[in-house]
């Protein structure tokens, strides 16, 4: 991050946020091709300012904080999202919820991660970040997925992916607790386990003053909400294409799930080519963490309140992908030490999860 950049806001980052909105509220009165072309080229200028808002308000708060902020902002506006569409959807949206949260896992712990690894080993040959942090991060993110998204489908009191009231108000309470939990031990009692373990190639400069941070946290805001609402008025085009070329509907879900997490994404890929790897893996596996802690509890709330059918437990397929991929995340994960070939393997599931929600 240079020192231009922390000292004070570029003009575009401060202003391209509410370009943003405003083109969102433009292209309802646009013609089809004429608002898509807006929304596309408004969600990038929205994405990579998130990114340089993120960046900003991460130095001066300093790790895990900064990551921490990134990834709640984004599951907050994603839980939202999610509940307006399960409202306005019917018993269609039951699946929802578990599809996104699915979708999310995999995009993050395959895709995002992989590329992480991939691209900060091709550059700096081995990496190294906290075992302590990741095993943290993998143990909760292992029993949330178990419990939240296969254990529906082997409890007796309801058959199939559904759960009674109880059953659900259980999952969610847990659900929150224990990510609760792993945020008090990431930023207070082991915060030491989530920090930059090797140094940043990036020069030192003087942290940005509060009133840029706290405007930068609110652009931020502003940027994610922007991206959300792109992604969702570009979900019809995604949804005409992907019935177009005879994909399943479930490549809708991982099109703006991957949309929605692209500000993470791009943060996590810079800050690993500049050897902050640790940095990486805080705002990859933190998100993944944030989007079963946060989305459950919420959804569950909301299916018990208004009286909501929901849907929680894998298919069969889905069961499989994410038990390989959890493991793979533990082994690869496990010695505190990375290369290209962790990231290829990464990369290999997240082909394959991809490849076989196409041709199931």
């Amino acid at each position: 991050m240079s020192s231009s950049k922390t000292a004070k806001l570029g003009h575009w980052t401060m202003y391209m946020p509410i370009v943003a909105l405003i083109a969102l509220g433009v292209a309802a009165f646009l013609p089809n091709a004429a608002a898509l072309t807006l929304c596309a080229a408004a969600l990038a200028g929205a994405v990579f300012s998130a990114v340089h808002h993120a960046e900003t308000v991460a130095h001066k708060v300093g790790e895990p904080f900064g990551t921490l902020v990134l990834a709640v902002a984004v599951t907050i506006i994603e839980v939202a999202l999610i509940v307006s569409v399960m409202l306005s959807g019917g018993p269609d949206k039951a699946g929802l919820a578990r599809d996104t949260v699915f979708a999310a896992i995999m995009i993050v712990s395959t895709g995002i991660v992989g590329l992480c690894l991939l691209f900060g080993g091709v550059r700096h040959h081995t990496q190294g970040f906290h075992v302590e942090g990741a095993s943290a991060a993998l143990a909760v993110l292992c029993a949330l997925s178990v419990l939240t998204l296969v254990l529906p489908n082997y409890t007796n009191s309801v058959i199939g992916p559904g759960l009674t009231a109880s059953q659900l108000a259980f999952e969610g309470v847990i659900s929150l607790v224990l990510y609760m939990v792993f945020v008090f031990v990431q930023t207070v009692s082991h915060r030491d386990y989530f920090l930059a373990k090797a140094p940043s190639e990036e020069v030192h400069v003087p942290p940005p003053s509060r009133r840029t941070a706290v405007l930068s946290l609110g652009l931020l805001v502003v940027a994610l909400v922007a991206v959300v609402g792109l992604a969702k008025k570009l979900s019809p085009a995604v949804e005409q294409a992907v019935a177009t070329a005879g994909a399943p509907k479930a490549v809708v879900g991982i099109v703006i799930a991957a949309l929605v997490l692209l500000p993470e994404g791009l943060a996590a890929l810079r800050a690993a080519r500049a050897n902050k790897l640790q940095t990486s893996l805080n705002l990859a596996l933190g998100s993944a963490l944030a989007s079963i802690g946060l989305t459950i509890p919420t959804v569950a709330a909301v299916s018990l309140l208004l009286d909501q059918q929901i849907e929680l437990g894998l298919a069969p397929k889905e069961t499989v992908l994410l038990a390989v991929t959890l493991l793979v995340s533990v082994l690869t994960l496990g010695t505190g030490r990375t290369t290209v070939l962790q990231g290829a393997v990464h990369l290999v599931l997240f082909a394959a999860f991809l490849f076989l929600a196409i041709v199931p």
